[in-house]
């Protein structure tokens, strides 16, 4: 069986009075493909923001291989986990090469250059994204799916085992989307790369994981395979609709059907 790297217990977080989480418990285990699912506004991002410490969450709620996160500096953090934020239109001018080697930051020490090896890196996730033809352009003039992909990029070379990723597919569209999916299966199978990804697409849930934990109102509703969240009334109760399910052609997997508003 797979080690658990997250272990949260009791997880319970505010900001300005206001709870987000509330004693929320859940086990990550390493080779998971977790999507994080739920309304808007119960906690999903404040509980990614809690597990990369940007966030600083109760002692000893959050253990990260077995040792509370608040035990581990920022470095050591990033050395081992990798966290692609929700799409931003604050960019630095930077080309795309630079940006890759910064994200190698957490395996330098304040008196060594960039290494062999961290050209290794950052070379292998350009080959990965497939996005090599971009390494000279700046970040700024990168589409809003380029610029994505490019962070997933930057989260493969900074080396961590497992990559946080905040609604990596928001305003993207189809064939992004797509594509952004495509390369997150690969490094999970191919790098063994822990992925936990916060989404509001219940499809690419259900679809592309191999376990879903669903929040509303700050606590665990919901955690399970992608497969049994469809057979239970669970997504009716959490999102308080009714919701029509179609077996997809390609997998005989159940998927939410679009709505039809009568006029």
């Amino acid at each position: 069986m797979d080690k658990v790297v997250f272990d949260i217990k009791n997880l319970s977080f505010s900001f300005t009075k206001k709870k987000i989480l509330n004693s929320l418990s859940l086990k990550i285990y390493e080779h998971d493909f977790l999507s994080v699912i739920g309304p808007n506004g119960s906690g999903k991002t404040t509980l990614l923001k809690c597990l990369i410490g940007i966030n600083t969450p109760p002692q000893k709620t959050v253990l990260f291989n077995n040792i509370p996160i608040e035990q581990l500096n920022r470095k050591e953090l990033a050395q081992q986990i990798s966290y692609v934020p929700q799409i931003s239109e604050h960019l630095f001018s930077f080309t795309v090469k630079e940006f890759l080697y910064l994200a190698r930051y957490p395996h330098l020490s304040r008196f060594t250059s960039t290494t062999a090896n961290d050209k290794k890196e950052v070379e292998t996730a350009l080959e990965l994204t497939s996005t090599k033809h971009l390494a000279n352009r700046e970040l700024n003039t990168l589409s809003g799916g380029e610029r994505q992909m490019i962070f997933i990029a930057a989260a493969i070379a900074q080396g961590g085992k497992i990559i946080l990723l905040d609604e990596p597919t928001t305003f993207l569209d189809p064939k992004h989307e797509e594509d952004i999916y495509k390369i997150l299966i690969k490094i999970h199978s191919q790098l063994n790369k822990t992925i936990v990804v916060v989404t509001h697409n219940i499809n690419n849930a259900i679809l592309f994981s191999n376990k879903i934990a669903v929040i509303k109102e700050g606590k665990l509703f919901y955690y399970g395979s992608a497969d049994t969240i469809v057979q239970e009334k669970t997504l009716e109760n959490v999102y308080e609709k009714k919701f029509t399910f179609i077996t997809h052609p390609d997998n005989n997997k159940k998927i939410v059907l679009p709505e039809v508003i009568k006029q």
